[in-house]
């Protein structure tokens, strides 16, 4: 489970990611210098040819080769999300796999459109599968946010099929299909007006992740873009159900209360997730993209849950 979010704004690009997985993993966060291309490149299952990389930092789960979310030295950011579609990932061979795609984006891409390029490109040449979840045995597809200082795209998958988004100003995705015929970009198996969300299983649960992405979606209205910063992000990856809470800028807010046993309709789900014996959030990122070329990257991270961490 997660929950990843952006906003373009006239100063730049905010993006924010909490990464939700098992207990008891964790995540390494890591500076990875520029390479020289060449060679044969392994990612997690599959092999390709070495293309180089630029110099990045991202949060990768210890027995994984890919990155749950990362920035690159060129501002771009991604992200991604478990989702459930109609065909089943489980009987997929091993190939590329959704945090894969998010280190291969930002080893390869100098913009967002580039990063899309990538990956919607690998994809093609490689498809997904492979346990992404080594404590469940559990494979998946996912859906991105890639993001640079002036534009974003969503990017949703199953399998080698996938459609692709353009932001418009913020955008919000969490553990299910979001987009539905707004899509501008496609492979070449979705027909032209397809309705995305009928590439979603019938049977795939949604309320836990609905409980989220509303959340995600009512913090991003909340606050006029110009007003939007770091630190209410960062409240955001705090919520615990009840609303944002722990921003610098409000020292005397209640910190809100744990959630509860999570049920299947959702009910103590939240954004900033530890639930005994489902899952944590164990990573959380909040990247601001000046589009200014002269102004600074800046990055926060929070190892292992927000609410109890420091960004």
């Amino acid at each position: 489970m997660c929950d990843t979010l952006c906003a373009i704004r006239p100063a730049g690009t905010l993006f924010a990611k909490n990464s939700d997985r098992p207990s008891t993993e964790a995540q390494l966060i890591e500076a990875l210098p520029p390479r020289s291309g060449g060679g044969t490149l392994r990612a997690e299952y599959a092999e390709m040819p070495d293309a180089g990389a630029y110099a990045l930092s991202g949060s990768r789960p210890d027995w994984l080769w890919g990155l749950e979310h990362g920035v690159n030295e060129h501002r771009v950011a991604i992200g991604n999300e478990k989702t459930w579609t109609t065909l089943d990932p489980a009987k997929e061979p091993e190939a590329l796999i959704g945090m894969d795609l998010v280190r291969l984006g930002l080893e390869r891409g100098a913009t967002a459109d580039e990063a899309l390029d990538v990956m919607t490109s690998l994809l093609a040449e490689h498809g997904q599968g492979g346990v992404c979840d080594r404590t469940t045995g559990e494979s998946y597809f996912s859906s991105f946010i890639i993001a640079d200082p002036k534009a974003a795209w969503v990017l949703e998958t199953s399998g080698r099929s996938w459609v692709a988004a353009p932001v418009s100003e913020t955008a919000a995705i969490s553990n299910r299909l979001t987009l539905r015929t707004e899509w501008t970009r496609s492979s070449p198996d979705v027909a032209a007006g397809t309705d995305w969300d009928s590439f979603r299983h019938p049977d795939a649960p949604t309320a836990h992740a609905d409980v989220r992405l509303a959340a995600s979606r009512a913090c991003l209205a909340a606050t006029p873009l110009a007003d939007l910063t770091p630190a209410r992000l960062a409240a955001h990856l705090r919520d615990h159900g009840e609303g944002p809470w722990g921003a610098p800028d409000e020292p005397d807010a209640a910190s809100s209360a744990l959630p509860g046993e999570y049920r299947p309709d959702g009910a103590g789900v939240s954004v900033c997730m530890h639930i005994r014996g489902f899952q944590n959030t164990t990573a959380s990122i909040i990247a601001d993209l000046p589009a200014d070329p002269g102004a600074p990257l800046r990055a926060w991270v929070a190892p292992g849950n927000p609410c109890v961490s420091v960004f």
